[in-house]
């Protein structure tokens, strides 16, 4: 058997290291473009996120609001109520008093013999 000699040619290794470097590249260039799809994606919810906070706050306002608004209505309808038994007893007195007034009336016509109008 006659010798060999191995021979490494930098061309070679250098086509080898070049389809490795470009696919390195590629996949480089893929993930960037996922990064930036990914912190788009993310500040568009971070957006979203403050947005929702905010009509969180305008509708957490909104039933405090409605709240106080709630307790006043409350509050008048109590007095209210109460003025209006008030007037009730006031009037149920008024008619109490007319009645007893109209049968002393009554009483002081009949022993006076007087007959009362007919109707």
């Amino acid at each position: 058997m006659a010798p060999t000699i191995a021979v490494f040619s930098s061309q070679y290794n250098g086509k080898s290291s070049d389809k490795k470097k470009n696919v390195e590249d590629i996949d480089m260039e893929v993930m960037r473009k996922k990064n930036a799809e990914l912190e788009r994606e993310l500040r568009e919810s971070l957006e979203r996120e403050e947005k929702m906070k905010r009509e969180l706050q305008r509708a957490w306002e909104r039933v405090r609001v409605a709240e106080e608004a709630e307790e006043r209505l409350c509050s008048q309808l109590g007095e209210l109520e109460v003025e209006a038994v008030e007037q009730a007893r006031e009037y149920n007195a008024r008619i109490a008093a007319l009645m007893d007034q109209l049968s002393r009336a009554h009483v002081l016509l009949q022993s006076s013999s007087i007959s009362p109008p007919s109707q």
